[in-house]
Protein backbone atom coordinates (compact mmCIF):
# COMPACT_ATOMS: atom_id res chain seq x y z
CA UNK A 1 0.00 0.00 0.00
CA UNK A 2 1.59 3.26 -0.97
CA UNK A 3 2.00 5.97 1.89
CA UNK A 4 2.35 9.76 1.26
CA UNK A 5 4.35 11.48 3.38
CA UNK A 6 4.47 14.72 1.39
CA UNK A 7 0.83 14.96 1.30
CA UNK A 8 0.30 13.97 4.77
CA UNK A 9 2.68 17.26 5.44
CA UNK A 10 1.24 19.95 3.48
CA UNK A 11 -2.41 18.70 5.20
CA UNK A 12 -0.69 18.77 8.18
CA UNK A 13 0.61 22.50 7.73
CA UNK A 14 -2.96 23.31 6.32
CA UNK A 15 -5.26 21.91 9.31
CA UNK A 16 -3.33 24.82 11.20
CA UNK A 17 -4.80 27.65 8.97
CA UNK A 18 -7.71 25.54 7.69
CA UNK A 19 -10.47 23.66 9.65
CA UNK A 20 -10.03 20.23 8.52
CA UNK A 21 -7.41 21.14 6.11
CA UNK A 22 -9.74 21.16 3.13
CA UNK A 23 -12.03 24.17 2.12
CA UNK A 24 -14.37 21.49 1.13
CA UNK A 25 -15.71 18.78 3.27
CA UNK A 26 -16.17 16.34 0.55
CA UNK A 27 -12.56 16.59 -0.15
CA UNK A 28 -11.70 15.17 3.08
CA UNK A 29 -11.24 11.43 2.03
CA UNK A 30 -9.10 8.58 2.81
CA UNK A 31 -5.83 8.31 0.96
CA UNK A 32 -5.44 11.95 2.12
CA UNK A 33 -3.46 12.43 -1.24
CA UNK A 34 -2.61 16.04 -2.18
CA UNK A 35 -2.49 16.27 -6.04
CA UNK A 36 -0.16 19.10 -7.88
CA UNK A 37 -0.71 18.64 -11.30
CA UNK A 38 -3.30 17.87 -13.79
CA UNK A 39 -3.16 17.86 -17.31
CA UNK A 40 -5.56 15.73 -20.06
CA UNK A 41 -6.93 12.47 -18.26
CA UNK A 42 -3.90 12.30 -15.90
CA UNK A 43 -2.97 13.95 -12.32
CA UNK A 44 0.44 13.61 -9.86
CA UNK A 45 0.57 13.69 -6.58
CA UNK A 46 3.08 15.28 -4.63
CA UNK A 47 4.95 12.37 -4.26
CA UNK A 48 5.06 12.32 -8.04
CA UNK A 49 2.80 9.45 -8.69
CA UNK A 50 1.17 9.25 -11.62
CA UNK A 51 -3.03 8.68 -12.38
CA UNK A 52 -5.20 8.06 -14.81
CA UNK A 53 -7.64 10.00 -13.30
CA UNK A 54 -11.71 9.30 -13.30
CA UNK A 55 -12.78 11.43 -10.58
CA UNK A 56 -12.59 14.59 -12.51
CA UNK A 57 -13.14 17.20 -9.63
CA UNK A 58 -16.52 16.14 -8.91
CA UNK A 59 -17.04 16.02 -13.07
CA UNK A 60 -16.52 19.19 -14.49
CA UNK A 61 -13.41 18.65 -16.68
CA UNK A 62 -15.40 16.78 -19.33
CA UNK A 63 -12.43 17.81 -22.12
CA UNK A 64 -9.45 16.78 -19.71
CA UNK A 65 -7.53 18.69 -17.13
CA UNK A 66 -5.82 22.00 -18.94
CA UNK A 67 -7.70 21.90 -22.02
CA UNK A 68 -5.42 23.64 -24.36
CA UNK A 69 -8.75 25.27 -26.54
CA UNK A 70 -10.63 26.38 -22.97
CA UNK A 71 -6.97 27.39 -21.71
CA UNK A 72 -6.11 29.61 -24.88
CA UNK A 73 -9.50 31.04 -24.23
CA UNK A 74 -9.13 32.11 -21.05
CA UNK A 75 -5.86 33.54 -21.56
CA UNK A 76 -6.98 35.79 -24.15
CA UNK A 77 -9.54 36.97 -22.09
CA UNK A 78 -6.95 37.85 -19.41
CA UNK A 79 -4.23 39.71 -21.79
CA UNK A 80 -7.54 41.83 -23.72
CA UNK A 81 -8.23 43.82 -20.84
CA UNK A 82 -10.91 42.50 -19.47
CA UNK A 83 -11.75 42.53 -15.59
CA UNK A 84 -14.73 42.46 -13.51
CA UNK A 85 -16.24 45.76 -13.72
CA UNK A 86 -18.87 45.02 -11.68
CA UNK A 87 -21.35 47.51 -13.57
CA UNK A 88 -23.40 47.30 -16.27
CA UNK A 89 -23.50 43.50 -18.81
CA UNK A 90 -20.75 42.31 -21.02
CA UNK A 91 -20.77 41.69 -24.20
CA UNK A 92 -19.50 38.23 -23.13
CA UNK A 93 -21.76 37.36 -20.87
CA UNK A 94 -24.42 38.03 -23.67
CA UNK A 95 -22.34 35.43 -26.00
CA UNK A 96 -22.20 33.28 -23.44
CA UNK A 97 -26.29 33.33 -22.78
CA UNK A 98 -27.18 33.19 -26.58
CA UNK A 99 -25.29 29.90 -26.81
CA UNK A 100 -26.81 28.31 -23.91
CA UNK A 101 -30.35 29.66 -25.28
CA UNK A 102 -29.78 28.11 -28.87
CA UNK A 103 -28.50 24.71 -27.28
CA UNK A 104 -31.16 24.10 -24.89
CA UNK A 105 -34.67 23.97 -26.42
CA UNK A 106 -36.20 24.33 -22.53
CA UNK A 107 -34.23 27.74 -22.12
CA UNK A 108 -35.66 30.58 -23.25
CA UNK A 109 -33.47 32.60 -20.94
CA UNK A 110 -30.57 32.60 -18.50
CA UNK A 111 -28.47 33.86 -15.29
CA UNK A 112 -25.02 33.38 -14.40
CA UNK A 113 -24.15 32.31 -10.97
CA UNK A 114 -20.66 30.94 -9.12
CA UNK A 115 -21.64 27.38 -8.08
CA UNK A 116 -24.85 24.83 -8.39
CA UNK A 117 -25.86 25.72 -5.02
CA UNK A 118 -26.44 29.50 -5.74
CA UNK A 119 -28.24 28.59 -8.37
CA UNK A 120 -30.09 25.92 -7.25
CA UNK A 121 -30.98 28.29 -4.44
CA UNK A 122 -32.17 30.90 -6.50
CA UNK A 123 -34.41 28.80 -8.50
CA UNK A 124 -36.42 27.59 -5.63
CA UNK A 125 -36.57 31.18 -4.39
CA UNK A 126 -37.83 32.10 -7.67
CA UNK A 127 -40.57 29.19 -7.95
CA UNK A 128 -41.70 30.44 -4.58
CA UNK A 129 -41.75 34.27 -5.60
CA UNK A 130 -44.01 32.62 -8.93
CA UNK A 131 -46.41 30.70 -7.18
CA UNK A 132 -46.90 31.96 -3.62
CA UNK A 133 -46.13 29.12 -2.00
CA UNK A 134 -43.55 27.60 0.11
CA UNK A 135 -43.32 23.89 0.32
CA UNK A 136 -40.87 21.66 -1.73
CA UNK A 137 -40.12 18.28 -2.22
CA UNK A 138 -36.59 16.92 -2.91
CA UNK A 139 -35.41 13.41 -3.71
CA UNK A 140 -33.98 10.54 -1.29
CA UNK A 141 -30.04 10.00 -2.78
CA UNK A 142 -30.23 13.56 -4.50
CA UNK A 143 -27.91 16.26 -3.68
CA UNK A 144 -28.73 20.11 -4.84
CA UNK A 145 -26.26 21.56 -3.28
CA UNK A 146 -25.50 22.81 0.35
CA UNK A 147 -28.63 25.53 1.68
CA UNK A 148 -31.20 24.87 4.23
CA UNK A 149 -33.91 23.66 1.63
CA UNK A 150 -31.37 20.79 -0.23
CA UNK A 151 -29.40 20.37 2.86
CA UNK A 152 -30.71 16.56 3.79
CA UNK A 153 -31.63 12.91 3.04
CA UNK A 154 -28.48 11.86 1.16
CA UNK A 155 -27.06 9.07 1.84
CA UNK A 156 -29.82 8.73 4.82
CA UNK A 157 -28.93 5.29 6.71
CA UNK A 158 -32.23 3.22 6.36
CA UNK A 159 -32.38 2.49 9.93
CA UNK A 160 -32.96 6.15 10.63
CA UNK A 161 -34.57 6.53 7.69
CA UNK A 162 -37.43 3.84 7.73
CA UNK A 163 -38.79 1.41 5.43
CA UNK A 164 -39.51 2.20 1.84
CA UNK A 165 -43.28 3.58 2.00
CA UNK A 166 -45.52 5.02 -1.17
CA UNK A 167 -47.01 6.76 -1.55
CA UNK A 168 -45.63 8.80 1.71
CA UNK A 169 -42.69 10.67 2.53
CA UNK A 170 -39.67 10.95 4.86
CA UNK A 171 -38.93 12.70 7.63
CA UNK A 172 -36.29 15.95 6.93
CA UNK A 173 -32.69 14.56 7.48
CA UNK A 174 -30.43 17.45 7.57
CA UNK A 175 -26.55 16.38 6.18
CA UNK A 176 -25.15 19.89 8.17
CA UNK A 177 -25.57 21.67 11.54
CA UNK A 178 -27.26 24.78 12.10
CA UNK A 179 -30.24 24.25 10.14
CA UNK A 180 -33.65 25.78 11.49
CA UNK A 181 -36.07 23.00 12.65
CA UNK A 182 -39.25 25.58 11.92
CA UNK A 183 -37.46 25.21 8.18
CA UNK A 184 -37.33 21.66 7.96
CA UNK A 185 -41.36 21.43 7.60
CA UNK A 186 -41.12 22.53 4.66
CA UNK A 187 -39.50 20.07 3.28
CA UNK A 188 -40.11 16.80 2.01
CA UNK A 189 -38.26 14.36 0.56
CA UNK A 190 -39.63 10.83 -1.00
CA UNK A 191 -37.83 8.21 -3.14
CA UNK A 192 -36.75 8.89 -6.95
CA UNK A 193 -38.42 6.97 -9.48
CA UNK A 194 -42.00 7.13 -7.51
CA UNK A 195 -44.47 9.20 -8.78
CA UNK A 196 -47.68 8.47 -5.92
CA UNK A 197 -45.68 9.80 -3.84
CA UNK A 198 -45.24 13.07 -5.56
CA UNK A 199 -48.88 12.98 -6.35
CA UNK A 200 -49.48 12.30 -2.53
CA UNK A 201 -47.24 14.91 -1.60
CA UNK A 202 -49.22 17.62 -3.86
CA UNK A 203 -52.60 16.56 -1.94
CA UNK A 204 -51.09 17.31 0.95
CA UNK A 205 -49.34 20.84 0.88
CA UNK A 206 -48.92 23.71 -1.07
CA UNK A 207 -45.87 22.82 -3.14
CA UNK A 208 -44.33 25.33 -4.74
CA UNK A 209 -41.65 23.57 -6.60
CA UNK A 210 -39.51 19.90 -7.11
CA UNK A 211 -36.28 20.13 -7.77
CA UNK A 212 -34.82 16.66 -8.55
CA UNK A 213 -31.75 15.86 -10.97
CA UNK A 214 -32.68 13.91 -14.10
CA UNK A 215 -30.11 11.00 -12.93
CA UNK A 216 -29.09 10.58 -8.96
CA UNK A 217 -25.10 10.93 -9.72
CA UNK A 218 -24.08 11.21 -6.25
CA UNK A 219 -25.36 8.21 -5.36
CA UNK A 220 -23.63 6.46 -8.25
CA UNK A 221 -25.78 6.63 -11.01
CA UNK A 222 -29.43 5.87 -10.87
CA UNK A 223 -31.75 6.31 -13.48
CA UNK A 224 -35.24 7.74 -14.23
CA UNK A 225 -37.29 4.30 -15.32
CA UNK A 226 -39.38 5.13 -18.56
CA UNK A 227 -41.93 7.70 -18.23
CA UNK A 228 -40.92 9.19 -15.13
CA UNK A 229 -39.60 12.36 -16.07
CA UNK A 230 -42.52 12.84 -18.13
CA UNK A 231 -44.68 11.85 -15.32
CA UNK A 232 -42.93 14.81 -13.10
CA UNK A 233 -43.90 17.32 -16.28
CA UNK A 234 -47.24 16.11 -15.92
CA UNK A 235 -47.85 16.35 -12.31
CA UNK A 236 -46.13 19.73 -12.33
CA UNK A 237 -49.01 20.99 -14.73
CA UNK A 238 -52.06 19.51 -12.87
CA UNK A 239 -51.14 20.56 -9.64
CA UNK A 240 -48.70 24.03 -10.64
CA UNK A 241 -45.78 23.42 -9.11
CA UNK A 242 -42.23 24.43 -10.68
CA UNK A 243 -40.55 21.31 -12.02
CA UNK A 244 -36.83 22.11 -11.81
CA UNK A 245 -34.16 19.81 -13.54
CA UNK A 246 -30.86 20.20 -11.63
CA UNK A 247 -28.44 19.26 -14.53
CA UNK A 248 -25.17 20.64 -12.71
CA UNK A 249 -23.71 17.20 -13.12
CA UNK A 250 -25.84 15.84 -16.42
CA UNK A 251 -26.13 18.73 -18.59
CA UNK A 252 -23.45 19.27 -21.09
CA UNK A 253 -21.81 16.00 -20.12
CA UNK A 254 -24.65 14.19 -21.95
CA UNK A 255 -25.29 16.73 -24.51
CA UNK A 256 -25.86 19.94 -25.83
CA UNK A 257 -29.49 20.18 -24.60
CA UNK A 258 -28.47 18.26 -21.29
CA UNK A 259 -30.42 15.10 -20.17
CA UNK A 260 -33.75 17.46 -20.62
CA UNK A 261 -33.29 16.60 -24.50
CA UNK A 262 -32.14 13.23 -24.07
CA UNK A 263 -35.60 12.33 -22.18
CA UNK A 264 -37.69 14.61 -24.04
CA UNK A 265 -39.02 16.71 -20.98
CA UNK A 266 -39.70 20.73 -21.28
CA UNK A 267 -38.69 21.73 -17.39
CA UNK A 268 -39.78 24.91 -16.05
CA UNK A 269 -35.93 26.02 -14.53
CA UNK A 270 -33.20 24.63 -15.63
CA UNK A 271 -29.48 24.36 -13.67
CA UNK A 272 -26.31 23.44 -15.54
CA UNK A 273 -22.64 23.93 -13.38
CA UNK A 274 -19.68 21.03 -13.42
CA UNK A 275 -19.24 20.23 -17.43
CA UNK A 276 -20.32 24.15 -18.36
CA UNK A 277 -16.97 25.58 -17.96
CA UNK A 278 -14.49 22.56 -17.66
CA UNK A 279 -13.54 23.30 -14.12
CA UNK A 280 -13.37 26.83 -13.80
CA UNK A 281 -16.93 28.48 -11.41
CA UNK A 282 -19.59 29.26 -13.02
CA UNK A 283 -23.25 28.05 -12.98
CA UNK A 284 -26.04 29.44 -15.04
CA UNK A 285 -30.10 29.33 -13.72
CA UNK A 286 -31.97 29.09 -17.02
CA UNK A 287 -35.56 28.72 -18.37
CA UNK A 288 -38.85 29.68 -19.44
CA UNK A 289 -39.49 33.46 -19.71
CA UNK A 290 -42.24 33.80 -17.54
CA UNK A 291 -39.99 32.48 -14.75
CA UNK A 292 -36.82 33.92 -15.53
CA UNK A 293 -38.31 37.44 -15.42
CA UNK A 294 -38.92 37.78 -12.15
CA UNK A 295 -35.44 38.76 -11.42
CA UNK A 296 -36.46 41.83 -13.70
CA UNK A 297 -40.08 42.01 -12.53
CA UNK A 298 -41.30 45.25 -12.91
CA UNK A 299 -42.92 45.23 -9.43
CA UNK A 300 -40.29 45.57 -7.09
CA UNK A 301 -42.27 43.85 -4.66
CA UNK A 302 -42.64 40.94 -6.84
CA UNK A 303 -39.26 40.93 -7.77
CA UNK A 304 -36.54 38.59 -6.89
CA UNK A 305 -33.12 39.18 -5.79
CA UNK A 306 -30.46 38.38 -8.04
CA UNK A 307 -26.81 39.69 -6.83
CA UNK A 308 -23.49 38.45 -6.61
CA UNK A 309 -20.18 40.41 -7.16
CA UNK A 310 -18.70 37.71 -9.43
CA UNK A 311 -21.18 36.44 -11.28
CA UNK A 312 -20.55 35.98 -14.78
CA UNK A 313 -16.63 36.92 -14.09
CA UNK A 314 -14.94 37.41 -17.79
CA UNK A 315 -12.61 34.38 -16.82
CA UNK A 316 -15.16 31.48 -16.23
CA UNK A 317 -17.43 33.04 -18.91
CA UNK A 318 -14.65 32.92 -21.61
CA UNK A 319 -14.06 29.35 -20.42
CA UNK A 320 -17.64 28.11 -20.85
CA UNK A 321 -17.72 29.94 -24.33
CA UNK A 322 -14.96 28.11 -25.46
CA UNK A 323 -15.85 25.19 -23.59
CA UNK A 324 -19.61 25.46 -25.10
CA UNK A 325 -17.81 26.03 -28.70
CA UNK A 326 -15.54 22.83 -28.52
CA UNK A 327 -18.42 20.67 -28.10
CA UNK A 328 -20.45 21.81 -30.68
CA UNK A 329 -17.64 20.85 -33.21
CA UNK A 330 -18.12 18.83 -36.42
CA UNK A 331 -20.43 16.05 -35.95
CA UNK A 332 -20.29 16.12 -31.77
CA UNK A 333 -17.02 14.84 -31.98
CA UNK A 334 -16.63 15.06 -28.29
CA UNK A 335 -19.79 13.17 -27.60
CA UNK A 336 -18.99 10.29 -29.76
CA UNK A 337 -15.73 9.71 -28.75
CA UNK A 338 -16.69 9.61 -24.75
CA UNK A 339 -19.76 7.42 -25.98
CA UNK A 340 -16.76 4.90 -27.59
CA UNK A 341 -14.75 5.29 -24.60
CA UNK A 342 -17.61 4.88 -22.65
CA UNK A 343 -18.67 1.79 -24.36
CA UNK A 344 -15.51 -0.10 -24.30
CA UNK A 345 -14.96 0.48 -19.92
CA UNK A 346 -18.38 -1.17 -19.77
CA UNK A 347 -17.80 -3.89 -22.61
CA UNK A 348 -14.48 -4.57 -20.10
CA UNK A 349 -15.83 -4.00 -16.61
CA UNK A 350 -18.44 -6.18 -18.13
CA UNK A 351 -16.52 -9.57 -18.79
CA UNK A 352 -14.56 -8.98 -15.70
CA UNK A 353 -17.75 -9.11 -13.65
CA UNK A 354 -18.73 -12.15 -16.05
CA UNK A 355 -15.17 -13.72 -15.66
CA UNK A 356 -14.70 -13.91 -11.97
CA UNK A 357 -18.55 -14.15 -11.27
CA UNK A 358 -18.86 -11.11 -9.40
CA UNK A 359 -22.25 -10.35 -7.91
CA UNK A 360 -22.01 -6.65 -9.95
CA UNK A 361 -23.67 -3.95 -12.33
CA UNK A 362 -22.16 -1.70 -14.35
CA UNK A 363 -24.17 1.74 -15.32
CA UNK A 364 -23.12 3.77 -17.86
CA UNK A 365 -24.77 7.29 -19.38
CA UNK A 366 -22.23 8.39 -21.99
CA UNK A 367 -19.12 9.11 -20.08
CA UNK A 368 -20.38 8.56 -16.62
CA UNK A 369 -20.63 5.35 -14.80
CA UNK A 370 -20.58 2.89 -11.41
CA UNK A 371 -19.71 -0.17 -10.49
CA UNK A 372 -22.63 -0.99 -7.60
CA UNK A 373 -21.57 -4.04 -6.20
CA UNK A 374 -25.63 -5.70 -6.63
CA UNK A 375 -26.88 -7.78 -9.07
CA UNK A 376 -29.21 -5.55 -10.81
CA UNK A 377 -28.88 -1.39 -11.03
CA UNK A 378 -30.81 0.58 -8.69
CA UNK A 379 -34.15 2.63 -8.78
CA UNK A 380 -33.78 4.54 -5.25
CA UNK A 381 -31.76 4.87 -2.26
CA UNK A 382 -33.68 1.85 -0.60
CA UNK A 383 -32.41 -0.05 -2.98
CA UNK A 384 -29.38 0.96 -3.27
CA UNK A 385 -28.37 1.13 0.52
CA UNK A 386 -30.05 -2.32 0.78
CA UNK A 387 -27.88 -4.40 -1.48
CA UNK A 388 -24.73 -2.60 -2.33
CA UNK A 389 -21.97 -3.90 -1.15
CA UNK A 390 -20.48 -0.54 0.40
CA UNK A 391 -17.00 -2.45 2.11
CA UNK A 392 -16.51 -4.17 -1.57
CA UNK A 393 -16.66 -0.94 -3.40
CA UNK A 394 -14.36 1.28 -0.97
CA UNK A 395 -11.91 -1.22 -0.86
CA UNK A 396 -11.91 -1.72 -4.79
CA UNK A 397 -11.18 2.25 -5.09
CA UNK A 398 -8.44 2.29 -2.66
CA UNK A 399 -6.76 -0.86 -4.28
CA UNK A 400 -7.24 1.17 -7.82
CA UNK A 401 -5.33 3.82 -6.37
CA UNK A 402 -2.51 2.07 -5.01
CA UNK A 403 -2.39 0.80 -8.71
CA UNK A 404 -2.16 4.32 -10.27
CA UNK A 405 -5.92 4.50 -11.15
CA UNK A 406 -7.94 7.08 -9.50
CA UNK A 407 -11.23 6.90 -8.49
CA UNK A 408 -12.62 8.82 -5.66
CA UNK A 409 -12.31 6.78 -2.57
CA UNK A 410 -15.86 6.97 -1.04
CA UNK A 411 -18.38 3.90 -2.25
CA UNK A 412 -21.30 4.62 -5.01
CA UNK A 413 -19.09 7.96 -6.52
CA UNK A 414 -19.76 8.55 -10.00
CA UNK A 415 -16.80 8.04 -12.33
CA UNK A 416 -16.29 10.29 -15.39
CA UNK A 417 -14.82 9.68 -18.31
CA UNK A 418 -12.84 12.76 -19.95
CA UNK A 419 -11.95 13.86 -24.14
CA UNK A 420 -8.94 13.35 -22.96
CA UNK A 421 -8.42 9.74 -22.33
CA UNK A 422 -7.75 7.36 -25.00
CA UNK A 423 -8.68 3.47 -25.45
CA UNK A 424 -5.38 2.93 -24.71
CA UNK A 425 -5.97 4.61 -20.74
CA UNK A 426 -9.11 2.50 -20.75
CA UNK A 427 -7.63 -0.70 -21.55
CA UNK A 428 -5.09 -0.28 -18.84
CA UNK A 429 -7.75 0.33 -16.61
CA UNK A 430 -9.54 -2.61 -17.24
CA UNK A 431 -6.66 -4.79 -16.86
CA UNK A 432 -6.21 -3.22 -13.47
CA UNK A 433 -10.06 -3.48 -12.17
CA UNK A 434 -9.93 -7.23 -13.35
CA UNK A 435 -6.90 -8.05 -10.53
CA UNK A 436 -7.88 -5.47 -8.02
CA UNK A 437 -11.28 -6.71 -8.40
CA UNK A 438 -9.93 -10.60 -8.20
CA UNK A 439 -7.88 -9.02 -5.01
CA UNK A 440 -10.88 -7.79 -3.62
CA UNK A 441 -13.39 -11.14 -3.97
CA UNK A 442 -10.41 -13.10 -2.27
CA UNK A 443 -10.06 -10.67 0.40
CA UNK A 444 -13.82 -10.69 1.53
CA UNK A 445 -13.62 -14.63 0.85
CA UNK A 446 -11.29 -15.25 3.88
CA UNK A 447 -13.10 -12.84 5.51
CA UNK A 448 -16.06 -14.61 5.32
CA UNK A 449 -14.38 -17.84 6.13
CA UNK A 450 -12.28 -16.60 9.35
Amino acid sequence: MRTYPKSAEILSKNKEYIPGGVVSSNRAVSPEIVFVKGQGAHIWDAEGNQYIDYHAAFAPHMLGHNDPYVTDAVERALHSGLSLFGSGTTALEGELAELLCRCVPCVDKVQFLNSGSEATYQAIRTARAATGRDHIIVMQGGYNGWHNDVSCNLMTPLEELGPRVSPGEYLYHPISAGIPCEHRSLVHATNFNDLDSIEYLCRKYPIAALITEPILQNIGLVKPLDGYLKGLERLAEQFGFIFILDEVKTGFRHGLGGYAEIAGVMPDLVIYGKALANGYPIAALAGKSSLMNYFAHPDASRRVLLAGTYNAHPVPVAAAIATIQRLSEGDRTVYRHLESLGAQLENGVGKVIARLGLNATFVRQGSAFCLFFMDHAPVDWHDLAANHDFELDVAMRRSLIDNGIYFFPVATKQGSISFAHTAADIEVTVERMASVLSHCEECVAIGEGS
